[in-house]
């Protein structure tokens, strides 16, 4: 068991290093620019999307995010095509299969830390063609996943529109 371990750490770490390799390789086929509305002005980001041949590589840079009890923020891709109007036409969530819950606009969290929050996850749930000129919107809470249609997600506090490079 021990060998397999050491094994399996080994295989796990050599994959992430060429996962980490490819991805600084890569130039983003697309990205959205992540401007806070209303109360919420200082929140300011970028979220760029990598092609890949059979997914897409998610990556988002975030900070100005307000502190919360949770300091955790629903992030999603919507339907919609502007961020006008303090986010009124921003439109459902990217949901092209009609799937609930889990569908192609759920995005994972951002987990603030002192207003600033990173990540990159790997997806398969759409292509990047799909999501040209869709929006990318924080909420103010966090998605419980399970309530239709939004998540229980609360206020939209940023957005931004997403195009191609």
């Amino acid at each position: 068991m021990f060998i397999n371990t050491i094994f399996n750490f080994y295989i796990f770490n050599n994959m992430q290093n060429d996962i980490f390799k490819k991805l600084c390789s890569l130039s983003p086929y697309a990205y959205a620019q992540i401007k806070g509305g209303g109360s919420y002005a200082q929140v300011f980001g970028y979220v760029y999307f990598f092609k890949l041949p059979a997914g897409v590589i998610v990556m988002a840079d975030v900070e100005g995010l307000p502190h919360t009890s949770s300091n955790i923020f629903a992030f999603h891709i919507h339907e919609g095509d502007n961020c006008d109007n303090n986010f009124l036409n921003t439109g459902g969530h990217f949901n092209p299969t009609a799937q609930h819950p889990n569908h192609a606009g759920d995005l994972p969290p951002l987990f603030s830390n002192n207003g600033q929050a990173w990540f990159a996850f790997y997806t398969e749930r759409f292509n990047i063609n799909d999501i040209i000129g869709r929006l990318v919107v924080v909420h103010l809470q966090v998605d419980d996943f399970t309530t239709q249609p939004a998540g229980n997600a609360g206020e939209k506090i940023a957005c931004g529109k997403i195009v191609k490079i």
